[in-house]
């Protein structure tokens, strides 16, 4: 059951209480131990530590949902799909369809702006083996129930694998916008809701995903091309 979303009445409110959030002890352990213990490529970086709010333009007719931030990608950098491979997919096909101000996304404060977009996750800490349990996802999709509320201009919602489209779907059914039960994840699947807003499916730009050509340039476009077009 998805707790009540928290009584913040802006964005900006909403992504300092999640960057404060403790609920999760086991999350809490592992991204603090991977920030002292790092990575050789990294040891020279401060890492960040805490939960990853979400980033982009607040006034989003797109709000792109994932798992949850890498290890050492956003639990390092700060900011959710920055500083790793997947983050490279993404904004790079982000800029080729027009939501993003430059095809990279190396560290807060590089200049990078989306415009109509907006990146969250159903997950704001990075999990152990890139697993959270099931507790763990339902009080954070708290956070993505109030998210969805404070985006009055949302029309469409991308979900980068099956993780985040399901844990979206509960998203909006603890705020009674209830998707369709025939409702099920694939590669460019198109979900409509009944308020009129689309949910349209992507397979997630994991290196599991890009390296064996699962997931391509062409098909990752396709997806956001078609938000474009709906928006």
């Amino acid at each position: 059951m998805t707790p009540p979303a928290p009584p913040v009445r802006s964005l900006e409110s909403l992504d300092r209480t999640v960057s404060r959030c403790r609920l999760c002890p086991r999350l809490v352990a592992y991204r603090e131990e991977v920030a002292r213990t790092k990575v050789k490529r990294f040891r020279g970086d401060e890492y960040w530590g805490r939960p990853v709010p979400s980033f982009g333009d607040p006034r989003a007719r797109l709000l792109i949902v994932g798992l949850a931030p890498a290890a050492h990608g956003g639990n390092r950098t700060g900011r959710i799909f920055t500083g790793d491979r997947s983050g490279d997919w993404l904004f790079a096909s982000l800029h080729r369809t027009g939501f993003a101000s430059q095809p990279t996304s190396i560290a807060r404060g590089d200049g990078l702006r989306l415009r109509d977009a907006r990146v969250t996750a159903v997950v704001h800490c990075a999990p152990p083996a890139n697993k959270p349990e099931t507790d763990e996802r339902d009080r954070c999709l708290a956070y993505l129930v109030r998210e969805i509320e404070l985006l009055p201009e949302l029309r469409v919602f991308v979900t980068l694998g099956s993780f985040a489209f399901d844990g979206l779907l509960r998203a909006l059914r603890g705020r009674g916008e209830a998707p369709p039960k025939r409702a099920r994840f694939g590669h460019a699947v198109r979900v409509d809701l009944p308020s009129g807003r689309v949910i349209l499916g992507c397979y997630h730009p994991s290196q599991q995903n890009t390296f064996t050509g699962k997931l391509t340039e062409p098909m990752i476009d396709t997806v956001f091309a078609e938000a474009r077009r709906l928006i």
